[in-house]
């Protein structure tokens, strides 16, 4: 296999204030846009074409990539002018694969951060003869996810709504957010109004016969949608808990950009990552967050499982816990921000002004 269609469009609204500027693809996990560590895995796995289905902010993606050949890649893109949901933006691409019919095409969603063996997903489609290949992961509460159950051979025999009861919860098994398609089937698929292939276009398929397989592979998987999540996700690469070979440096308690200025007495542990031309004053402790590209934490203060915006500032002594930060924020001193919330783009709070928590 050597092409495969990656899904960039969603606006990333669980995300703000994060995605007020950047498309979630873009949000830098690990030193470097999460985009990138996709890129790189598919490219180790031996894809050669990917097409980007793009949307929201859109034009971020081709300066930033240009035509991939930096990666290894031959990289094109094509945007929607009207959203069109995870089964359309498949459709919505498929005049720029080259694939046979008969050849396999992986599809991945944008915003999931995995170990899956993309080979073995691919070996396993042709080797069942299957029509569309899924990705299934186990989850210990299920609760929030599809079902996907599969029969003895790892044929997929249903897809479920969320559970709502005990009773409900056949199977822990949940769509992964991975797939190999034949290229004959992304043709099937309608043109010209939103279409969900999870709601829409796999029970379709499955109603008319056609031969879906699951594999499961319950290596780290992790849906980056909410900005716990994503810092969560951020400190798993610079750990080297989470596999990718774009990671820029060894994995480790932190990973500070060449061009950041991090104070000598500074502690960064729990994969926190400095982006570059970031500044962390004197005895400034950092556990666990991300702070991007140009922002700065003043001396002693205090950052735990957060993210700092591109341009914010901390200031000095001001306690972060849960936070999160938009672009261009500054955070005055000796103030607690804790418990999930988040400050939007450009905010401005006063010294000493504020003890709140948010459950958001």
């Amino acid at each position: 296999m050597t092409e495969a269609i990656l899904l960039v469009g969603g606006k990333g609204t669980r995300l703000r204030p994060l995605t007020v500027h950047t498309p979630k693809p873009m949000v830098p996990a690990a030193g470097v846009p999460f985009l990138t560590h996709q890129l790189a895995r598919a490219r180790a796995a031996g894809v050669e074409h990917i097409v980007l289905a793009t949307s929201y902010l859109a034009e971020v993606f081709e300066p930033y990539f240009g035509d991939g050949s930096a990666l290894g890649l031959h990289l094109e893109y094509v945007t929607e002018e009207e959203p069109l949901g995870t089964g359309g933006a498949i459709r919505n691409v498929a005049s720029r694969l080259h694939s046979a019919p008969d050849d396999p095409v992986l599809i991945f969603n944008g915003d999931i951060l995995t170990g899956l063996d993309i080979e073995a997903l691919v070996d396993t489609h042709r080797t069942a003869g299957a029509d569309v290949s899924l990705h299934l992961t186990k989850v210990a509460d299920p609760r929030a996810f599809g079902l996907v159950p599969t029969d003895e051979t790892g044929r997929v025999t249903a897809f479920l709504e969320k559970p709502q009861t005990p009773e409900e919860i056949v199977t822990d098994q949940i769509n992964a957010g991975a797939y190999v398609f034949n290229r004959s089937v992304i043709d099937t698929i309608p043109t010209g109004r939103p279409v969900s292939v999870e709601r829409e276009t796999f029970p379709g398929l499955l109603a008319d016969g056609a031969h879906l397989q699951g594999m499961v592979d319950s290596t780290y998987w992790l849906d980056l949608g909410t900005p716990h999540a994503f810092v969560r996700g951020s400190a798993d690469l610079v750990l080297g808990r989470a596999p990718s070979p774009a990671v820029p440096g060894r994995c480790g308690d932190r990973l500070v950009l060449d061009t950041a200025d991090v104070a000598p007495d500074a502690k960064l542990t729990g994969g926190t990552a400095i982006g570059p031309r970031a500044r962390v004053g004197a005895g400034a402790r950092i556990d666990g967050s991300t702070v991007l590209e140009g922002a700065v934490v003043e001396p002693g203060a205090r950052v735990h499982d957060s993210l700092i915006g591109v341009g914010a500032r901390i200031g000095a002594r001001t306690v972060l816990e849960g936070a999160v930060i938009g672009d261009g924020a500054v955070i005055g001193a000796d103030n607690e921000l804790l418990d999930g919330i988040r400050v939007w783009c450009g905010a401005q709070i006063p010294e000493a002004s504020v003890r709140f928590s948010s459950d958001q």
